[in-house]
């Protein structure tokens, strides 16, 4: 009989190497093959841990959005915010792969952790109308959406900002720091 710890030690094992290949893969291309080998056991573990392919994608994805979540605190600064973020993804590709293989497999309300992310947003959205000393709205909520895809955008086109900026692109200090004064500009003029 498997102990507490050694079930605990297996699933991390399979979550990390899933992470990697879903990221690498996504969901379509992924094998539960080479996730079991990467992992190190049987992969009849996988099913017997989480189920289906997908449900196991699931959990990665839920995994990966609870450690963004502890690493970096509710909003309050939208500008402190968006370069912390900015800096995440770029330290975590991983994640921003998994989210776009997301997108393209998820497309409707059936998202998989749906009430959960709605209400970790929720409380983004709080934290960040409180920080500017508004009350949460759609406004503040879209403050929120366009944060977060500033701070995805550059992990997510690296290769268009190869292409825009050449050897600047991989300046990644320089490009956290003009989306942080883009926001800050833009939040003076009234955005």
């Amino acid at each position: 009989m498997a102990t507490k710890d050694s079930t605990a030690a297996t699933r991390a094992a399979l979550l990390k190497a899933a992470r990697e290949e879903f990221a690498a893969y996504g969901l379509a291309g992924a094998r539960v093959d080479r996730i079991a080998e990467r992992a190190g056991v049987n992969k009849e573990r996988i099913y017997g841990h989480f189920g289906t392919k997908t449900d196991l994608f699931d959990a990665v994805v839920g995994d990966a959005l609870n450690d963004l979540t502890e690493r970096i605190s509710l909003p309050s600064d939208p500008v402190e915010y968006v370069a912390k973020l900015t800096d995440y993804y770029r330290e975590h590709p991983d994640l921003v792969r998994l989210l776009m293989w997301e997108a393209l497999n998820f497309r409707g309300p059936e998202l998989p952790g749906f009430e959960t992310r709605v209400a970790r947003c929720g409380r983004k959205t709080s934290s960040l109308a409180e920080g500017l000393g508004r009350e949460a709205s759609p406004e503040v909520a879209r403050l929120l959406f366009t944060l977060t895809g500033l701070a995805l955008w550059p992990s997510m086109m690296t290769q268009l900002g190869r292409i825009i900026l050449g050897d600047d692109a991989d300046d990644a200090e320089a490009g956290r720091d003009q989306i942080a004064a883009f926001v800050a500009a833009a939040l003076k003029g009234g955005a």
